[in-house]
């Protein structure tokens, strides 16, 4: 049995990854998941029904749609849900290049980014908490 000290330290449990898919209309898209295929909205975040950002969810599966889509590499993107963004950051700081520090974002979460190899976006989200200040790390 391999037993590694630095692998088995975890800081912290990665919950689930959550799909951001690039609409052309928010509305169109929102009509289309909620009236035909049966989710529910979990969050809106528009402007004027037609851009801005849309959480949906039905059962465990999780979409937020994103029009228009912009600032995530090749317009690919996973959310990561995770219990302490700051955590994170401060792991992934030394290793990887990171595109900003978390911040707490208006829609009620801590959240950061970084690109992978490819270009895809990786967005860390977790929850704004009372030791949080915006910008902090």
């Amino acid at each position: 049995m391999h037993n590694n000290s630095e692998s088995s330290v975890i800081l912290s449990v990665m919950e689930r990854a959550i799909p951001i898919l690039p609409v052309e209309d928010l509305a169109t898209a929102k009509a289309f998941y909620v009236g035909k295929l049966g989710f529910h909205v979990t969050f809106e975040a528009s402007q004027g029904g037609r851009s801005g950002l849309l959480g949906i969810e039905r059962g465990n599966i999780q979409i937020t749609l994103d029009c228009p889509m912009q600032g995530h590499g090749r317009n690919a993107c996973v959310a990561l849900q995770v219990d302490d963004a700051d955590a994170y950051y401060r792991e992934w700081h030394a290793k990887v290049d990171l595109l900003r520090a978390p911040k707490d974002e208006d829609w009620g979460a801590r959240t950061f980014d970084l690109l992978d190899p490819s270009g895809n976006t990786i967005f860390v989200m977790g929850p704004v908490t009372a030791g949080t200040k915006r910008g902090s790390v």
